[in-house]
This record gives structure tokens, sequence and C-alpha cells, in this order.
């Protein structure tokens, strides 16, 4: 395994996830101060600027590398955070990627839930287990909600933004787990050996991310 590079203390590096996220993250770090400029179109999977690192990362990935200490810090959905079961620091709600993570059915259904599908079976299954009910859970991939139309599933625990697509199936929301949104994560021994770049960091985007200024 090739050794990680020496970093100077004052240099930080960041996870961010690809896509939509990444655009609105590299935004708003550089607002709060980072001289970040990631170009569109890119295929680069790392980013190098003045005492900042970023690396572009699969959504799923970010809680990983934070917490084994490859980035200092990072930007994820909180339903990817917990799904993870990484242990990081996690200071501040960016506030922006909201949505949520509910168990939907088909309009009407009223048999029990014996088999879910799902993107989170980790999070899926401390929700059933919480209810006492003991249903099967399958991991899948893609369009979710194709498991409860199909009889593959009586229920999905999926994301839910506008919940169009929802309504345009025939689904609905039969209960929410959780809202999410992005957050700043911090690698738990970085806060302490990086703390003069992290502290102001957290603080500033603490500042930005009060409602009205993101």
């Amino acid at each position: 395994m090739t050794p990680a590079p020496v970093r100077a203390p004052g240099h930080l590096t960041l996870a961010l996830p690809k896509g939509r996220i990444m655009q609105e993250a590299t935004a708003l770090l550089s607002r709060a101060g980072l001289p970040l400029s990631v170009p569109e179109g890119s295929r680069a999977l790392r980013h190098e600027f003045p005492g900042v690192t970023v690396l572009e990362l699969r959504n799923q990935d970010v809680p990983v590398y934070v917490d084994l200490g490859v980035a200092d810090a990072g930007i994820v959905g909180k339903d990817v955070l917990l799904e993870s079961g990484r242990s990081v620091y996690e200071p501040v709600d960016l506030g922006f990627a909201a949505c949520r993570l509910s168990l939907i059915r088909e309009v009407g259904a009223t048999g029990p839930v014996r088999r879910v599908g799902t993107k989170y079976p980790r999070v899926a299954r401390e929700y059933l287990d919480a209810r006492g009910i003991p249903a099967e859970t399958v991991k899948l991939s893609g369009n979710i909600e194709l498991a409860a139309l199909t009889g593959l599933a009586d229920a999905v625990v999926d994301l839910v933004q506008t919940g169009s697509t929802l309504r345009a199936n025939n689904l609905e929301e039969v209960d929410v787990l959780f809202h999410s949104s992005a957050r700043f994560i911090v690698n738990r021994a970085a806060l302490k050996l990086r703390r003069e770049r992290l502290r102001p960091l957290i603080e500033r985007l603490r500042e930005l991310a009060e409602p009205g200024n993101i």
C-alpha cells in the first residue's frame, strides 16, 4: 500500500461528492474563504489549490475517507452519513440538498409489511426493529419505487424531495424516518491536529448556514 503523502499542518484535504452537491458545496466553501474553483466537466478526481486539496468521490465514499483520515473533512447528505455508520464529527447542518427518507407504499395498501426494498438497508433495519416489524430488507439501486409497484416488496424506504414521482406512480409516504440535508463532517483527529484551519472554517460555515444566508 502506498503511504499517504505528508501534508503541512495547515493544509486541508476535503472529500466532496460528485454532482449537484459538489457544485453547491464548492460555492459555499468558497464563500467561507477557501480558494476553490473546480471547473465544470473536469475529469480530474483530485483538485489542488493553495492550502487545500479536494477529492471528488462518490457520495457513499465521503464518510469513509473522512473517518479513516484520508480527508480531514467533507460534505455529505445526512442520509448517506447515517447509512455509513461512520464515527465522524458533524458540526454543521448546511441546509441545502434538503429531502426526507420515508417509508413508501402503494396508495391504500393495508397488508402486512414482510419485505422492504431500499438503498438504505442499515437505516431501514434500525427503523423496522424499533417498531417491532420483522420484515426482510432487500438492498436495491436505481428506481426503488418499482419494487413496490411490481410486488417485489410490500414497501420501500427511499428519499423524497417533492413527492411528484410518488404521485405519478400511485405511491404515498406512510411514515418519515428522518429529514436529511447536506452536513459538514470532520475527522475527529484532524479537528485537533488542524484546528487552526478547521475551527474558523466551521464557525464561518455556521454563519453561512443561518436562514437567509445560504
